[in-house]
């Protein structure tokens, strides 16, 4: 002990192994069960460990009730716990079968019998509560003298412990358990040792509750369990999904082929006959397309498009694979609004076949191709929406001379600024009109002046009249007309068309030797039909006329003085100007 504490007893020293009595029964611990107050008789003789002082009759602590003499803790060291299933060995016992240290003398009563305590797991037994065979009990370290156990307030109950302490060195006081004679009393405490937990049988492991912790504590760490369980599941599957790369289906290869008649089958067959031109001259420019009429390199467009060239303007060719050529003007009309220009020194073209216009039906399906908006290359479809539908292009002179009078297919195949020129294909792949204007939205102008794009109003030169016009200006430069020979009056509001009272630069209404003339038709005459065909207007006559060769035989109902009369006529011929 350290000097500066109160020293309340001294540590007992070596227990006499003669006792008081010569026969080793005087001294050292208390046989288990023996009387705790076998040892406290007033006759204190002469060996037994005596207290310095008397008993402390005010209950002194640390050490509780009453006093120094209360119970002494064992001295718990875990660290040399035996293994499970090893037997702890028991308390020696001498040769001679005497009992051991501390056996109460003969006719001294034995303690209590002890109260039986919980079962509990605890160094030295088999199972829960279960003691082992041969292992020593501890009991109440004896009571000084003049004490009766018995009596209040000295605490009778039994120890805690059912079981011997684990083997180990119990310090000065006496030798190890199982290395010879059982150490005293005082041989198993140590008063400034860290107290070891006690229990008295009726504390928490009485009432069940360290039951109870055990069951929350399970219930806590299973539920820990389960949520990181739980956790790691969500965790790999998200890490699963972050470390799959997507991928989403998709069709395989297919063949590049197309059905024929199928828009891309057309398309894949026309387009490399067809161009894109672009036109400069002077201060006008302006983009259209063409295609392809022969392999000498004749380009069929609309004159419109060509017209900004003039007659030292540039022309340029771009043909679907991208090249580029320069070409010129083979001939022009402004009439039929047809031109064909010329590329030199082009190898490889692929002209497009011409189909007949005269067996297009209203609802055949059609394919037009262009350059919208300078976009080469560009395919739309659609139907004929309606034939020989007569239009007039063009009259920005003011004169008349740039007035174009076509017998139009009408098709809701979207055409734009930029498309005239380009063909308008059957379902065989087959050039059956030539896309040359459009109806656009209220106030945007004439056809392809304005800028709204495509209502599904367009409309293209038959193909047979484009055909005969190209081989005119191909062969000859110039286009030839047919005519009837009369002047019409275009002022006229009434139904038909009404042949004028005076001709150009005060010339006779009707051509002397002219057609009209030969016919019988006079100035005045309202003609209503042509070839059975209703016609509301100057304009529809001449598309009428215009939609014939020269030479064709034409039979035309006048209406004369509120009586009608029918007559033949051989178209004449007119070349443009």
């Amino acid at each position: 002990m350290d000097e500066g504490k109160p020293k309340w007893w001294s540590r007992p020293g070596p227990a006499d192994p003669a006792g008081p009595s010569g026969d080793g029964h005087g001294g050292g611990a208390p046989d288990p069960g023996s009387d705790p107050g076998a040892g406290h008789a007033t006759d204190r003789g002469p060996g037994r460990q005596v207290p310095l002082h008397d008993p402390d009759r005010y209950s002194t602590p640390p050490y509780g009730e009453p006093g120094p003499w209360a119970p002494a803790p064992p001295v718990q060291h875990p660290g040399t716990t035996p293994a499970h299933g090893v037997p702890l060995q028991g308390p020696a016992t001498p040769a001679d079968g005497t009992p051991a240290h501390g056996t109460p003398a003969h006719g001294v009563p034995g303690p209590a019998a002890p109260v039986a305590v919980p079962p509990q797991d605890s160094p030295g037994t088999l199972g829960h509560g279960t003691p082992l065979a041969g292992a020593p009990r501890y009991d109440r370290a004896p009571a000084p003298a003049g004490y009766d156990a018995a009596t209040p307030p000295y605490d009778t109950s039994p120890p805690p412990y059912d079981s011997a302490p684990p083997p180990h060195d119990m310090g000065p006081a006496g030798p190890a358990v199982g290395g010879g004679a059982e150490p005293g009393p005082w041989g198993r405490y140590d008063p400034w040792a860290q107290a070891p937990l006690q229990q008295t049988g009726a504390g928490p492991h009485g009432t069940g509750k360290p039951r109870a912790r055990r069951g929350a504590l399970v219930g806590v760490l299973v539920l820990g369990v389960v949520a990181g369980m739980i956790g790691g599941v969500v965790g790999a599957n998200l890490e699963a999904r972050r470390a799959v790369q997507v991928e989403l289906p998709q069709a395989g290869t297919e063949a590049e082929g197309r059905a024929p008649d199928s828009v891309a089958g057309i398309a894949a067959r026309s387009l490399p006959g067809v161009v894109t031109l672009h036109v400069r001259g002077g201060s006008d420019q302006g983009t259209g397309t063409g295609f392809v009429l022969d392999g000498r390199g004749h380009i069929l467009t609309n004159n419109h498009v060509v017209e900004p060239a003039g007659s030292g303007g540039e022309i340029s060719v771009t043909f679907s694979g991208g090249e580029v050529a320069a070409a010129e003007v083979v001939g022009r009309d402004a009439g039929y609004d047809l031109a064909v220009v010329k590329v030199s020194g082009v190898s490889g073209l692929k002209p497009l076949p011409l189909g007949n216009s005269d067996n297009v039906q209203v609802g055949d399906p059609v394919v037009a191709i262009g350059a919208p908006f300078d976009l080469a290359n560009t395919v739309t479809s659609g139907i004929i929406s309606a034939k020989e539908r007569p239009i007039t292009a063009g009259g920005e002179k003011g004169d008349g001379s740039d007035i174009s009078y076509v017998d139009a297919l009408q098709t809701d195949a979207p055409i734009n600024p930029g498309n005239s020129g380009g063909p308008l294909m059957d379902s065989r792949a087959r050039v059956i009109g030539i896309n040359s204007a459009i109806r656009s939205a209220e106030g945007a102008g004439g056809p392809e002046s304005g800028q709204s794009g495509s209502i599904g109003l367009g409309f293209a030169i038959p193909v047979n009249q484009g055909k005969r016009v190209a081989e005119e200006l191909i062969n000859t430069g110039k286009a030839t007309h047919p005519i009837i020979g009369v002047t019409l009056d275009m002022d006229f509001t009434g139904d038909g068309a009404r042949v004028g009272t005076e001709g150009n630069d005060g010339a006779p209404p009707v051509t002397v030797g002219g057609p009209g003339q030969k016919a019988g038709i006079r100035s005045g005459d309202v003609i209503t039909e042509v070839d059975g065909q209703r016609v509301h207007s100057g304009e529809e006559l001449i598309v009428k006329i215009r939609a014939h060769r020269p030479g064709d035989r034409l039979q035309l109902t006048l209406e004369r003085g509120g009586q009608e009369k029918k007559v033949t006529l051989v178209l004449g011929s007119a070349r443009s100007g």
